[in-house]
């Protein structure tokens, strides 16, 4: 039996992609029959972890500074892992780059697991005032010390790629949907909606995932302001918690959108449903028109709001992604626009609202895609990169 080390800053019951990522993976990996432990926060329980699919959960991390390195050795040294493997967003580890040597010392202790990585994204860490440079030769030290490199989308994976002594441990691997479409017993789409004060005929907009200048809320806010002036019915509903567990800044983000929606005399559109249990965000998809997500970024597979939204069928709008993505198919599975531009996004959101045709094209579109991520098939590609790291194959 395989036994998997995941190290992560953010779990269950704490708020944030990455550690919804890790409780889903982990917990399709167990019913493959793998031993999956999770090194983790003191905030992610204990008393919460029972239901969370994976019961050898460790939340005793209360740093990730350079003292925790003791306590990954030791934990390792107790229950001799076959991989260790670290779940990286900069932000989950409080930005701090101990975790990016985590893997060179490792190795130098002679420890017997190898060592593997996602790249959740790539952004860099904080180091000191003015690193520059050197907060991305952080990230490439995390990289070229692991075993095995993990990214989740296109983008990252071209970006690294182009370093020639980490292709051949470099590997794709999609995330899934954190929420999937599971609503509570009861659900009734139009009572979903009149609960917000939407009418059947109605533009129920939904927006989902934690806000940051890179997800393009403001493009969106100016658009629905564009929306309500042209006389369309249009509100939006916000799903999910607002800001996260992990990234401070995000605080100062939110505050700024908020007050753009006064700015523009939204209040009464706009609809903040905060965090809820997973059925209720389901169930808030369920009784959506269409999904807008314009990420100035640009469309990505790494975001775990699209994976979700497709999960559910609604028709997506988004941005035209940084690299370029078969899948992804204008008109077909997804709209797509240019990034920081409220007037196209009000377009296409009026376009859409007025094809009904387009829309139901949009869902199916969305369907199709969801059926290339399920969480068995994102398990089923880690069992292999995994066993081919530790039983490499003769010369």
């Amino acid at each position: 039996m395989l036994r998997v080390l995941f190290i992560t800053g953010e779990y269950p019951p704490m708020q944030g992609g990455v550690g919804d990522y890790t409780w889903k993976l982990g917990t399709a990996l167990s019913q493959l029959g793998l031993d999956i432990h999770v090194l983790t926060s003191q905030e992610a329980g204990p008393s919460h972890l029972a239901p969370h699919g994976v019961s050898n959960v460790y939340p005793q991390m209360a740093s990730w500074g350079w003292g925790m390195r003791r306590q990954v050795v030791e934990l390792i040294q107790e229950m001799q892992p076959d991989v260790v493997h670290i779940q990286y967003q900069a932000a989950a580890f409080r930005l701090h780059p101990a975790i990016n040597l985590l893997p060179r010392h490792l190795h130098g202790r002679r420890q017997p697991a190898r060592t593997a990585v996602t790249f959740h994204d790539l952004r860099v860490p904080y180091l000191f005032p003015k690193a520059g440079p050197l907060r991305w030769r952080s990230n490439l030290e995390l990289a070229r010390g692991s075993d095995l490199v993990i990214v989740t989308n296109a983008e990252d994976r071209e970006h690294l790629r182009s370093y020639a002594d980490l292709a051949a441990r470099l590997h794709e691997i999609p995330i899934g949907a954190n929420i999937q479409p599971d609503p509570p017993a009861d659900f009734v789409r139009d009572r979903q909606r009149a609960a917000w004060g939407i009418g059947p005929q109605d533009l129920l907009l939904c927006y989902f995932g934690f806000l940051n200048a890179s997800k393009g809320a403001e493009e969106l806010i100016l658009a629905l302001a564009r929306l309500a002036a042209e006389g369309v019915p249009a509100h939006l509903l916000m799903l999910g918690g607002q800001v996260g567990a992990s990234d401070p800044t995000n605080q100062a983000y939110l505050e700024q959108v908020r007050a753009l929606i006064d700015s523009q005399g939204l209040g009464e559109r706009v609809h903040w449903t905060g965090f809820t249990e997973a059925s209720q965000v389901s169930a808030n998809f369920l009784a959506s028109d269409m999904a807008v997500l314009p990420y100035r970024d640009g469309v990505s597979f790494r975001r775990g709001s699209l994976m979700a939204a497709l999960d559910h069928g609604l028709p997506v709008i988004s941005t035209e992604p940084a690299v370029s993505i078969p899948e992804i198919i204008q008109g077909e599975t997804m709209w797509l626009v240019p990034a920081r531009s409220p007037d196209a996004l009000a377009s296409a959101i009026a376009r859409l609202w007025n094809d009904s045709d387009l829309r139901q094209r949009l869902g199916a579109g969305s369907m199709r895609l969801a059926r290339r991520f399920t969480w068995e098939a994102i398990a089923q590609q880690h069992v292999q990169v995994y066993r081919e790291l530790i039983e490499p194959s003769a010369p």
